[in-house]
């Protein structure tokens, strides 16, 4: 389908209308809190505010990864921030990530508390803290972290871009959508080259590298973005597919996968994390029969 009608921008823009498809409600054009609410603060040393998204996926997969290595000081509560209801807006979340988007944390293992913001600022953050997954021989930490770089400049095409056209926006157009199907494989093919000569994308070692890229890209092969996985053609991505199931192997990424996570059957829903007696007691369906 191609546009009926070519749209003249006017010399300045204005908001006069609500924009941005099935995010209309939440969108708009200045930043700040549009609401009083504190955040709550559990028992550990580590308190996310998080959705179940690709970029929330990346750090609920880190801190369950450090668990599993036995960094005790990486125990945490995952608290649930529902963005399609505004809570991204009030004002505790917003003391935390100025720029309102998921997933924030808060450091309360010092005297005083530190924030930090955007997934991949997180993901360096927690792997300097603890000394994992992160390499410290120059040339290996430059290639992970030029990959972790990668997908934070890369991901908006696939998300704001390709998703946003193909899958989200209020009617279907030729253009936009071609433009980044076209720039969705042509990264989906860089890194189908890259892991045709590694194990993992930034070498021979599981890295915060991969902990980023998996969700959305991984997940992009694995058919749980957009509905698109026929319309990309994504089996002909055989060295990232064979990477995409060994990830999802990890016993630690089907558990970071659960937190925070909203869709999907009720068994793989742990809405809130306190404890990691909670996948086996908390999630969804677990819940509901003690409601029956």
């Amino acid at each position: 389908m191609t546009e009926s009608t070519e749209y003249i921008p006017p010399k300045v823009w204005t908001w006069d209308k609500a924009s941005g498809g099935r995010f209309a409600n939440i969108n708009r054009p200045v930043a700040g809190a549009t609401h009083d609410k504190e955040l709550p603060v559990g028992r550990h040393p580590l308190q996310l505010y998080s959705l179940g998204t690709p970029n929330g996926v990346k750090v609920t997969v880190m801190l369950e990864e450090l668990l599993a290595l036995g960094h005790s000081g990486a125990e945490y509560d995952a608290w649930l921030i529902k963005i399609g209801d505004g809570d991204q807006f009030g004002s505790g979340f917003v003391g935390i990530n100025p720029n309102s988007k998921i997933p924030a944390l808060a450091d309360h293992s010092g005297p005083t508390p530190i924030r930090v913001f955007e997934s991949g600022a997180i993901l360096m953050y927690l792997a300097e803290k603890f000394g994992a997954f992160l390499p410290t021989e120059p040339a290996a930490r430059a290639e992970t972290l030029s990959w972790l770089f990668w997908q934070m400049g890369s991901a908006p095409f696939l998300g704001g871009g390709f998703g946003h056209f193909y899958a989200y926006a209020p009617v279907k157009l030729e253009y936009p959508i071609n433009r980044y199907a076209m720039e969705i494989k042509r990264q989906l093919d860089v890194l189908d080259q890259r892991l045709a000569e590694n194990e993992f994308v930034a070498g021979q070692d599981y890295t915060i590298a991969d902990m980023a890229i998996w969700p959305w890209y991984g997940g992009l092969v694995k058919g749980w973005q957009y509905g698109a996985a026929e319309f990309l053609s994504v089996q002909t991505y055989t060295n990232v597919l064979r990477w995409a199931d060994q990830i999802l192997d990890r016993p630690a990424v089907a558990r970071g996968r659960m937190v925070n996570r909203t869709t999907g059957e009720p068994s793989s829903q742990l809405l809130e994390r306190h404890d990691a007696g909670d996948f086996d007691t908390r999630t969804q369906d677990k819940l509901l029969e003690g409601r029956e």
